[in-house]
């Protein structure tokens, strides 16, 4: 079996000592309360400390939680908030279309998959949750490229790699797909990231108006496009349930 780290069980011990009270603590209380030295409590605190976890009050020097936990607990209700505002409506977009749907957020810098609805079929398929998508090849990455400014940094840091010969690799031919993928709405990906394999992805947003994810349906280029161009009743389709979405999350017409 595994050895556990022993630091980051006692960070994590702090933080839930810090979570637990009402009030900040001081060094001495965290350290007695952990059964741990002050000197070893005190550099587990600045480390916790610099990665924004915990806050050190400037007049009096206790500590309480920080904001990056806030903001990562944030992230975690957003992510879960989704996927159940989703299942309804994405169920009803797999029927429709007769393809796999794709719910998609960033991370990192990549699209994180937290749903995925198998095609109505008897084929056999992979569950895809938890896989990692690249953000400037497939729909659902140049969707939130396009509509999130972290995703669009984080599309210019990453490493462009060409998947197939039809990959946008190009910084400016990027950047002008992200303008075309605002103006229609929608992304695209017709064998950019897989031989042929074909995605389309629209922009999910909340009640802030802010981009939260994407949707979209993937499937063979031979039943999603027609004379070399996207089938528009399946664009319709993946738009009208990402907007189905974004008023579920109070976003209001789109």
């Amino acid at each position: 079996m595994a050895r556990n780290i022993q630091s980051l069980e006692r960070a994590a011990a702090m933080l839930r000592l810090l979570a637990g009270g009402e009030r900040r603590l001081g060094l001495s209380d965290i350290a007695s309360s952990l059964g741990l030295a002050k000197g070893t409590a005190h550099g587990i605190l600045r480390t916790l400390q610099q990665e924004g976890f915990v806050e050190q009050d400037d007049v009096s020097g206790r500590y309480q939680l920080g904001a990056e936990l806030l903001r990562l607990g944030t992230t975690y209700l957003d992510v879960h908030e989704l996927r159940a505002r989703a299942l309804v409506w994405t169920d009803d977009l797999a029927r429709s279309s007769g393809e796999s749907v794709y719910l998609g957020v960033l991370h990192q810098q990549g699209v994180l998959i937290v749903h995925h609805v198998f095609r109505p079929d008897d084929s056999r398929q992979v569950l895809e949750i938890g896989a990692m998508q690249p953000l400037h090849s497939t729909a659902l990455g140049k969707v939130l490229s396009a509509y999130d400014p972290v995703a669009h940094s984080e599309a210019l840091e990453a490493d462009r790699k060409a998947f197939t010969d039809r990959t946008t690799c190009d910084w400016a031919d990027f950047e002008h797909i992200l303008d075309l993928t605002r103006a229609r709405g929608y992304a695209a990906d017709v064998e950019e990231t897989w031989e042929g394999v074909a995605s389309v992805a629209a922009p999910i947003h909340n009640r802030r108006r802010m981009p939260v994810g994407a949707v979209g349906i993937t499937g063979a280029v031979e039943r999603l496009c027609r004379d070399g161009e996207l089938r528009p009743e399946l664009i319709a389709a993946v738009r009208d349930c990402a907007r189905a979405v974004s008023r579920d999350l109070g976003a209001g017409r789109f």
